[in-house]
């Protein structure tokens, strides 16, 4: 499930994941807009999807595919730190 593309093309990640629940294996992310790292800037509001992910019951990883535009430890240590809830 790309929560990334989900958003720019279709909205609404959280009701998306919902209707995909029965066939989503792997979970990936960059921020919106650019790509970029995941931060308070971002389209996308992180916490209230990854708490979805957990009631749907999944367990796997969120792999985080941004492209970094500064320190790229940095900003997945903020990356992990939005997505884990």
């Amino acid at each position: 499930f790309d929560i990334y593309h989900v958003q720019i093309m279709n909205g609404d990640v959280i009701r998306r994941i919902e209707e995909c629940k029965d066939v989503i294996g792997h979970v990936h992310t960059a921020g919106n807009p650019g790509r970029g790292e995941l931060d308070d800037n971002q389209e996308i509001n992180f916490p209230p999807i990854m708490r979805k992910l957990l009631d749907i019951g999944y367990k796997g990883y969120v792999g985080q595919e941004f492209i970094p535009t500064r320190d790229a430890l940095t900003g997945l240590k903020q990356a992990v730190a939005l997505c884990d809830v």
